[in-house]
């Protein structure tokens, strides 16, 4: 099965004289999306890798003339992997602003480094396109809503990368998956930031991972992990940036037994996850359906948010007396407040919230209405 994506003709986001941006994670599908395109495409086009030491030579560089020759006779310039570029936005910035007419796309695994190459040398020069793990929405290309819930936990033990979904057999998406959590994950990491060992990496992951639904003590893991807590907080945003992990704060405007300062994290990809607790059991022997139900949510009403533009802040809120409600959508003016339960239950907002935030909703988001929430 060849999965449709959300970005199905790149075509539609390239203007002239402007980069196209696409980030995301790694062997989440950007490189199959540019061939896909380029199969396709009419135009003259140059493909190159950012890993060629030539190409971050030439791209990196703030030379005219050879930048010039680089792109001359085409009309379309590609760049994958451009996060190995160092100094890539300046290069880029000359092309746009002195080549007419030539449109340019670059991909990114990683946005903590390609975002501040291209940043403010691209200021008012490019559109951005975010790649997440296959969602809920671009299955229903492929699925009606009856067939995707009956393999709903298939998503919740093995996740959404594009790859994954596709292989046949459990034993070939845990392989895939080990090797995806254990060679490529930290790549980008581990080479932009000069950190020597993944190990106190995967140990922050793995100790992360235990953690889905509650709130973080940072000072806690740098204790387990015995550094130091300014160090945490890097490699946390490290792994945010590199789209691994997702940081969920605190609501808070009227109550002072509200609690702000902690976040949650959720990963982009539970399969991702899995593989770093080492544990794929089907979810009737697992006592962590309740929170890879609720990290699942999360993510794909994210991709939701992202691919219709639905302009929101995101929060959960809890009261030091723990109360507490699992998100908190801030849009057009309004509170949407919303809990989280595999299956159907009734459950009533708490006092409190209700009190502070009468104008607000409340809403029950299971097993069986899940698919309004997120696709």
């Amino acid at each position: 099965m060849k999965i449709k994506r959300v970005y199905l003709d790149l075509g539609n986001y390239i203007k002239p004289n402007k980069v196209l941006v696409i980030y995301g994670p790694r062997q989440v599908g950007k490189t199959t999306l540019l061939n896909d395109f380029l199969s396709d495409c009419k135009m003259k086009y140059k493909l190159d890798n950012g890993d060629n030491i030539q190409t971050k030579n030439i791209l990196g560089s703030s030379d005219f003339k050879l930048l010039k020759e680089y792109v001359e006779g085409y009309e379309l310039l590609v760049i994958d992997e451009a996060q190995q570029i160092k100094g890539i936005g300046q290069g880029l910035k000359i092309l746009v602003d002195q080549v007419p007419d030539l449109k340019i796309i670059v991909t990114g695994s990683s946005s903590f480094e390609l975002s501040g190459q291209v940043g403010e040398p691209l200021t008012g020069r490019k559109t951005t396109l975010l790649l997440f793990p296959v969602s809920q929405l671009e299955m229903l290309n492929h699925y009606n809503e009856f067939e995707l819930k009956n393999i709903n936990e298939n998503f919740l033990i093995f996740g959404s990368y594009p790859e994954i979904i596709t292989l046949k057999t459990v034993e070939e998406k845990v392989s895939l998956l080990n090797e995806i959590a254990h060679s490529y994950l930290l790549k980008d990491i581990l080479e932009l930031e000069r950190i020597k060992s993944s190990q106190i990496l995967l140990n922050l992951l793995r100790l992360l991972a235990f953690q889905i639904g509650s709130e973080v003590s940072l000072s806690e893991l740098a204790k387990q992990l015995t550094i130091d807590v300014k160090t945490v907080g890097r490699y946390i945003d490290l792994l945010e940036k590199s789209y691994i992990l997702y940081s969920l704060r605190g609501f808070s405007k009227n109550l002072r037994k509200e609690m702000v300062k902690k976040a949650k994290y959720y990963f982009y990809d539970l399969g991702i996850r899995n593989a770093i607790i080492a544990n794929f059991n089907p979810l009737n022997i697992r006592n962590d359906k309740g929170e890879l139900w609720e990290n699942f949510l999360v993510i794909e009403r994210l991709k939701k948010q992202h691919y219709h533009k639905i302009s929101a802040n995101n929060y959960f809120w809890r009261t030091w007396d723990k109360k507490e409600i699992d998100w908190i959508e801030e849009r057009e003016g309004k509170l949407f407040a919303l809990e989280f339960k595999y299956k159907n239950v009734k459950l009533k907002a708490p006092a409190d919230f209700i009190n502070a935030y009468s104008e607000s909703s409340f809403e029950v988001i299971h097993l069986e209405n899940y698919l309004d929430f997120i696709s």
